[in-house]
C-alpha cells in the first residue's frame, strides 16, 4: 500500500491581492495559468505527465466559467490530453480538488494531479453566481447571510466583540511577523499586476496584512450584518484575489520521476450541519479526521484554520481546545485574505512550509462552508 500512498512533492501559490488591489486586473484564467506553468518549472517534471488539473473556484461565472481548470491548463500550454475539471465546494473548493486528487491515487485510478483553485473577488463578484433560493429550500432551512451566521455562533459561544477584534488584531501581527521574517517565500511565486493608476509591477509578497492596524481602529468599525452585532469588516476575511496550487502524486510516481515528496495525505473528511448557523462544521469535521487518521489532538504541530470570520475559529477553539500557539501561527484570511476557491490549497502550502520550518510532522487544515459544511485534511511531512 506504500506506492499508493498520496503524496504531495510541492505546493505553491501567487501573493494574495487585496481589493482594488494589484491583482484586480489580472484574469483568473489567466492568473491560475501562470501558477501551473511555475508549479510545473520548478519542478522537474514533464507536463505531459499530469493527468488531471482540479481546479477549485467558488464563482463559476463569466471570466471563471466554462470550466476555468480546463482553461487554465491549455493557457498555461499544457498538452490537450492533460483533463482539467472545476470543483465548487464553495470556500473549502481546493481543499477539496486536495480530497479527491489524493482518493484517486490512493484508489489506484491516478498518479499524477494537480490539485488548485482560484478566484477574482474583484472581478467576479461573491454570489454573481446564484439566483433566488427555491421556495422549498426555504421550507426545510432557514437560509441567511454568512455574516449572520457568524454573529449567532459569536452568541452561542458568548464571545465578545473585545474578543473577536483582539483574535483580528493578532492575525494582522502574525501575519506581518511572518513577512517580515520571510516564512511565505518559499511558497510564495510572484507575478505581475497593476497600481490603480494602470503601472505595472511585481507583486513579491500578499498586499492584505495592515502592520498599521490596532485595536482602537477594530474597535471603531460599524457591525456589517447587524446593528447590534459583533461581526465587523475588521473581524471577517477579506475580499481578494489569488491562486494556490498542489502536485499530487503516488510514492511509486514521485519515484519513478525522480521527485522528492514533502508530505503524504494521511486522511481527509467532509461533515454537515444546519445550514442556518453553517459555519460550525469544522468542530465535527476535525473530530472526523483526526479519528479516521488514528491521530490525537496532541499529535498535530500545526492547525490551518480558516478565518472566515474571527468567531469562527474562537468557537472551533473552544471545542477542540487546541495548544492555541499552534493554530494560525503566521495568521490567517483575516490578515491574509480569502480567495474562495484558492484558500484551500493556500493554507495547505502554508501548513507543508510551517511544519518544514519548525520539524513538525502532523499538520491539519480545516475550511468552513457555506450552507453548512466543512472539509479538513491531516499531513504528515515526508521525513519526519
Amino acid at each position: 500500500m506504500r506506492d499508493r500512498d498520496a503524496v504531495i512533492v510541492d505546493a505553491v501559490r501567487t501573493p494574495i491581492g487585496r481589493k482594488k488591489g494589484s491583482l484586480s486586473d489580472t484574469r483568473p484564467d489567466e492568473m491560475a495559468a501562470f501558477l501551473l506553468k511555475e508549479l510545473i518549472n520548478r519542478n522537474p517534471l514533464d507536463p505531459s505527465e499530469v493527468e488531471d488539473i482540479k481546479m477549485g473556484c467558488v464563482t463559476q461565472v463569466g471570466e471563471q466559467g466554462y470550466n476555468i481548470g480546463r482553461l487554465a491548463g491549455l493557457i498555461a500550454g499544457f498538452p490537450v490530453e492533460v483533463c482539467g475539471v472545476s470543483v465548487n465546494r464553495m470556500c473549502a473548493s481546493s481543499l477539496e480538488t486536495l480530497a479527491q486528487g489524493a482518493h484517486a491515487i490512493m484508489a489506484g485510478m491516478s498518479d499524477c494531479v494537480i490539485a488548485a483553485g482560484v478566484e477574482s473577488m474583484n472581478r467576479v463578484p461573491m454570489g454573481s453566481d446564484g439566483g433566488n433560493f427555491s421556495n422549498q429550500l426555504m421550507d426545510r432551512h432557514t437560509i441567511i447571510p454568512q455574516g449572520m451566521s457568524a454573529e449567532l455562533i459569536a452568541e452561542k459561544w458568548d464571545l465578545s466583540r473585545e474578543e473577536l477584534d483582539r483574535f483580528s488584531f493578532n492575525s494582522h501581527e502574525k501575519a506581518v511577523q511572518a513577512q517580515r521574517e520571510g516564512r511565505f517565500d518559499h511558497e510564495m511565486i510572484p507575478m505581475k499586476g497593476r497600481t490603480p493608476g494602470g503601472e505595472e509591477v511585481l507583486l513579491e509578497t500578499d498586499e492584505t496584512p495592515r502592520p498599521d492596524t490596532n485595536l482602537e481602529a477594530l474597535a471603531g468599525l460599524t457591525p456589517s450584518f447587524r446593528p447590534d452585532g459583533k461581526v465587523t469588516a475588521g473581524n471577517s476575511s477579506q475580499i481578494s484575489d489569488g491562486s494556490a496550487a498542489v502536485l499530487l502524486t503516488s510514492r511509486k510516481k514521485a519515484e519513478s520521476l525522480g521527485l522528492a515528496p514533502r508530505a503524504r495525505v494521511v486522511a481527509t473528511a467532509l461533515a454537515g450541519v444546519d445550514p442556518e448557523i453553517m459555519l460550525t462544521g469544522i468542530i465535527p469535521a476535525t473530530r472526523k479526521v483526526l479519528k479516521r487518521a488514528g491521530l490525537s489532538l496532541d499529535d498535530i504541530d500545526r492547525f490551518e484554520v480558516n478565518e472566515a470570520f474571527a468567531s469562527v475559529v474562537l468557537a472551533w477553539q473552544r471545542e477542540i481546545n487546541p495548544d492555541p500557539k499552534k493554530v494560525n501561527p503566521n495568521g490567517g484570511a483575516i490578515a491574509l485574505g480569502h480567495p474562495l476557491g484558492a484558500s484551500g490549497a493556500r493554507l495547505t502550502a502554508t501548513l507543508i512550509n510551517e511544519l518544514e520550518r519548525v520539524e513538525g510532522r502532523y499538520g491539519l487544515v480545516t475550511l468552513c462552508i457555506g450552507f453548512g459544511m466543512a472539509v479538513a485534511a491531516v499531513v504528515e511531512r515526508e521525513g519526519s
